[in-house]
């Protein structure tokens, strides 16, 4: 009718098509500020609907990120901590490139694929015994969603569904979903606006012996108290082993480890070990159990799993737990993400797991250890600081009271490196291939950053 009215259709735009032109219209008024464009659309993690302060990033290459005005920067992130060899490898650039030739997706659902099956028995053969069985995901709050679901329904097939609590430490971390929420601290963690939607599980103290410490009767005694009292009903303990990451960024003594070990064996409960944050050689040992010389019933892996090429994350439990599993009335185990075990991610993730063994890793892991305590000392001297501490490619300054993001991250960008600070603590988990000389740049900015803000 319109067209009609005006004597032409070829002035006439129909309205979806003047609602999308108009979208082209203003990105194009944005093309050179990303971040103004940004802003106006997207939402980004941990932060209001418009995030700042915030930096566009053009490339990212080895160890470094170029912003879109230029700069360069020291990546000290490891884009939270899964880019262990940095960005652009030529090995896993090949494995991409080679697994897009064939399919980059196929359902797992009846299905299944070379990539997925060989990462799987990869996993197999350099996790601790006796963890045999591969249930991918596709990000770590998925995997520890998965274990907590396979501690439950192992319980039902073997005769115990009220079974359904998990004892766990403060201070720990272990995801943003509804499940992995419930077993971070619920008082300092980050979670608590959801307290009243969550299940009620056991909270015991944060193991109070450092790293390099022995673990005395008094370190364990509240804990072993909780789990004596409360067996009955727990299924599972779940822990972050030896390093508790972004809940504390504190590492413990591996004999506490071992001693939770015994006791679960004690009390016929079953141990998940979170190693989504260490796993693959960030502590300095191929996994945080290596550190105790134990081995978990059921054990999450994540973040540096493809290299930060795709997200993927997998859960392993033992041929018990996964017998039990299957025991319970339905016969199967009931989680099936839709981009599960995506032959893309697989293939990169083996190509990756591949590169890490067969580099000398253990060796840069050290040489980054070294490196970040002979950084970061200076920092200790610092007022507002009240700890520096490094295990393996990890280094912490804690300071005394919250950081200030809107001043501290424009000021690191300025000193030329990323480093990501929350609350009070301003840490770093470089890539494994940075060199001594880019360490030490970045590490110097980490202390002058505090110095100039605390």
């Amino acid at each position: 009718m319109t067209a009609q009215m005006s004597g032409s259709t070829s002035d006439v735009v129909p309205a979806p098509v003047l609602k999308v032109t108009r979208r082209a219209e203003r990105a194009a008024d944005h093309e050179g500020d990303l971040v103004a464009r940004d802003r106006r659309v997207v939402w980004h993690p941990y932060a209001p609907p418009a995030a700042a302060p915030l930096f566009a990033v053009a490339e990212a290459s080895g160890v470094r990120l170029r912003l879109t005005d230029g700069r360069e920067l020291i990546d000290g992130m490891s884009s939270w901590w899964a880019a262990i060899h940095g960005y652009r490898h030529p090995v896993l650039d090949e494995a991409a490139h080679r697994q897009l030739s064939a399919m980059s997706h196929v359902m797992f659902g009846g299905l299944t694929h070379e990539p997925a099956v060989r990462l799987a028995e990869t996993l197999v053969a350099i996790t601790p015994e006796p963890l045999r069985r591969v249930f991918f995901g596709d990000s770590g709050s998925v995997a520890v969603e998965v274990a907590i679901k396979m501690a439950l329904q192992y319980w039902t097939g073997r005769g115990h569904p009220r079974r359904t609590r998990l004892l766990t430490i403060r201070r720990g971390y272990h995801g943003d979903t509804s499940g992995a929420m419930a077993v971070c601290d619920p008082d300092a963690g980050m979670h608590h606006l959801f307290s009243h939607l969550l299940p009620r599980h056991i909270f015991a103290p944060p193991p109070g012996c450092a790293y390099d410490e022995p673990c005395e009767d008094v370190h364990l005694a509240e804990f072993a108290a909780l789990l004596a009292e409360h067996a009955d009903e727990v299924a599972a303990v779940i822990l972050e082993p030896v390093v508790q990451g972004t809940g504390a960024m504190r590492f413990y003594a591996p004999g506490w480890l071992a001693r939770v070990r015994a006791l679960c064996d004690e009390h016929g409960v079953l141990l998940i070990a979170d190693e989504i944050a260490v796993g693959f050689g960030r502590s300095g040992e191929l996994f945080g159990c290596d550190h105790a010389g134990i081995s978990p019933d059921i054990m999450c892996v994540g973040k540096a799993l493809t290299g930060g090429y795709l997200s993927l994350a997998a859960t392993l439990c033992t041929d018990e737990v996964a017998d039990g599993v299957a025991a319970s009335p339905v016969g199967a185990f009931m989680h099936g993400p839709t981009f599960m075990a995506n032959p893309l991610a697989c293939a990169i993730a083996q190509a990756n797991v591949e590169l890490l063994l067969d580099s000398p890793w253990r060796e840069r892991v050290a040489g980054l250890e070294r490196g970040l305590r002979a950084g970061l000392a200076p920092a200790a001297a610092l007022p507002g600081v009240a700890d520096v501490r490094a295990l393996g490619a990890i280094g912490v300054i804690e300071t005394r009271e919250p950081v200030d993001m809107t001043v501290i991250q424009p000021l690191l960008v300025d000193l030329g490196v990323w480093v990501r600070p929350f609350g009070r603590l301003v840490y770093t988990m470089p890539p494994y291939i940075m060199t001594p000389a880019d360490l030490a740049t970045l590490t110097a900015a980490m202390v002058e950053a505090v110095a100039r803000t605390t």
